[in-house]
């Protein structure tokens, strides 16, 4: 028996040895390949062909950047869905100057992106058009409002005779849960500087407050005014008639009436127009067009922001801001899609000590977040400005609340006119599950402690009058620190800035005139206007990104495994996943924030 026994033992030993063997040699065979793949897809290098043009593939999501160290694996280049408006904006400015690249092709196939990321590709297209070069722009079943938006800069808009155009404004939509929170039992106490600071109304409000109506209706109003200028003025269209034409649902519209109102050009077969891509640029009916994408452009030719030792650093500020480091999303590094304060201050002084960077200019897209993060990120942009660099912001999509205050600093602040920035509240929200306990789960919690408050803000009970209170001046006197940053940085009045402040959102136009924004312009003007200001001639100095981007083999495996238990848990949980994201969100937040409402606006 006892012989029998250790046989087993043995035998369990032994093939486990043999497992842990068999893995080994598997994941190394795998790191050969993988690397050996990734080897070959980056050492062959793109042609570009005589009579060659652009290709744009409007479709997927419009991101600020690339995530390069995923997207350097095959396996993950096929299932790409995104594409970066910086490698965008670089191949338009390659293209316009090689001989090798007739014009531009925009395929219209539903492209998600920010307002204000939209516009600034558009500007980068309309500065092509300075080549001569013909800009075509074709649309199969359709062209959105996003995608015409950007076609309106064509020489021509050619569509399917089936297809249609979807133009019809912009809107907003809040979803308001104070009904469900009651139902599960859950109330959030808040407290809160600013009338307009409408972050925590979904949470206590059954509908939109006045205030908040007032401020969506000015900046959305203000944000298409710009967008149906733009494209009235490049179809050669009056601007009312461009609006009648909106509000006649055009959705509906015979591409016969799309034609008589100068919305579109020509209709035609995908088939037919690239007959005609093929005539323009002398390839046979047979032989493919010559299609060239921007990555290929960008691969191919030197940097067209210049070479050589002196740095203009671009540090991207993308995402909600956490205080502390990243401690766990391995992706959240590579998709940019969230900041934390310690990272990005010891990103901050890395550039602020290397003798190389001879000025940052900071890129924001953010709707804030964590109130003590965007102090510690102000504190190191502070820093950086007293070494006498010089240092510039570039305002993005958004860069409002916590994404207000870390630009506040900057000596010259960029926004596009689509730009939604401002919102200069703060408040915090802790919530009141005892309910839900108490009544619905049946649940009793039962105290022991030395002091008063040693448990306060515990989910199972409201907060006392006398908590309140405290967080209240709390909240305030991170109001009165937050409007001094920005009346410091902008130098105005701290009185000033309160009378603006208030929470409220401001599109960038308004926030010119208002003095929170100093300039209307894009990510290149703020690279030219730090690189002047530090005295560097054009071409004499290069542009590097920051954080970078590039992962290792380990990290990339831990993206994977994040990956896949993310996808496991979405198709397990289906509808409820998000709603359980939102929650952790939530959970995990600091509880004094300065963020702005998640409005989904619909373009």
């Amino acid at each position: 028996m006892l012989k029998k026994f250790f046989l087993v033992v043995c035998g369990s030993f032994v093939g486990v040895f043999l497992a842990l063997i068999f893995f080994t040699l598997t994941s190394v065979l795998m790191s050969f390949v993988i690397f050996g793949s990734m080897s070959s897809s980056m050492n062959k290098a793109p042609k570009i062909e005589k009579n060659s043009i652009m290709y744009i593939n409007l479709e997927g999501t419009l991101n600020e950047r690339d995530g390069a160290g995923m997207k350097s694996l095959p396996m993950f280049a096929q299932n790409q869905s995104s594409q970066s408006l910086i490698t965008l904006i670089k191949g338009l400015k390659i293209a316009k100057d090689d001989k090798r690249i007739k014009g531009l092709y925009l395929d219209c196939r539903g492209m998600a992106s920010g307002m204000s990321s939209l516009y600034e590709l558009r500007e980068a297209i309309k500065d092509f058009k300075k080549s001569k070069k013909f800009i075509y722009a074709f649309g199969d079943e359709g062209l959105m409002q996003s995608d015409y938006y950007l076609a309106s800069v064509a020489d021509s808009i050619f569509i399917n005779p089936e297809g249609m155009v979807d133009v019809h404004g912009l809107a907003s939509s809040t979803p308001y849960m104070k009904g469900l929170l009651d139902k599960a039992g859950i109330e959030m106490q808040v407290v809160r500087v600013g009338t307009y600071k409408s972050a925590v109304e979904p949470f206590i409000l059954d509908q939109m407050s006045d205030a908040n109506r007032e401020q969506q209706m000015h900046y959305l109003g203000s944000l298409w005014n710009v967008i149906a200028s733009d494209i009235a003025k490049d179809r050669g269209i009056d601007s009312t008639k461009f609006n009648a034409l909106t509000d006649s649902v055009m959705a509906t519209m015979s591409s016969k009436e799309l034609l008589e109102n100068k919305i579109v050009d020509r209709t035609c077969y995908r088939s037919e127009f690239e007959d005609k891509l093929r005539g323009m640029t002398d390839v046979d009916k047979e032989d493919d067009l010559k299609l060239v994408n921007a990555e290929d452009l960008v691969a191919t030719a030197d940097d067209p922001m210049g070479t050589g030792k002196d740095v203009v650093a671009v540090l991207y500020a993308t995402g909600e801001i956490n205080s502390g480091y990243n401690k766990g999303n391995p992706m959240s590094g590579v998709s940019g899609e969230a900041i934390y304060s310690e990272d990005m201050a010891r990103q901050i002084r890395e550039l602020q000590y290397n003798d190389d960077v001879k000025a940052l200019v900071l890129r924001v897209n953010s709707p804030g977040g964590s109130a003590f993060g965007s102090e510690e990120i102000w504190k190191a942009l502070e820093e950086f400005k007293a070494s006498g660099k010089p240092m510039a912001v570039s305002m993005g999509d958004y860069a409002a609340s916590g994404g207000y205050y870390i630009s506040a600093g900057g000596q010259r602040i960029f926004a596009e006119p689509l730009t939604i920035t401002g919102s200069i509240g703060i408040f915090g929200m802790i919530p009141n599950a005892s309910n839900l306990f108490n009544n619905t789960l049946g649940v009793n919690f039962e105290e022991v402690k030395t002091n008063e408050n040693a448990i306060a803000g515990a989910l199972y009970k409201p907060l006392t009058e006398q908590q309140t209170q405290a967080l209240q001046r709390m909240v305030e006197r991170g109001y009165d620190t937050f409007t001094k940053r920005c009346a410091q940085g902008r130098k105005l009045t701290q009185d000033s800035i309160k009378a603006i402040g208030e929470g409220r959102v401001w599109d960038a136009v308004t926030a010119k005139r208002l003095g929170l924004v100093d300039e209307l312009g894009g990510l290149q003007d703020a690279i030219k206007w730090v690189a002047q200001k530090a005295k560097l001639k054009e071409g004499s100095y290069q542009v590097s990104d920051w954080p970078n981007q590039e992962m290792s083999f380990i990290d990339m495996l831990n993206s994977m495994g994040y990956m896949k238990v993310e996808n496991d848990m979405r198709q397990r949980m289906g509808i409820f996943y998000n709603t359980y994201e939102q929650l952790q969100v939530i959970l995990g937040r600091d509880k004094v924030l300065c963020i702005m409402e998640p409005i989904e606006i619909k373009f």
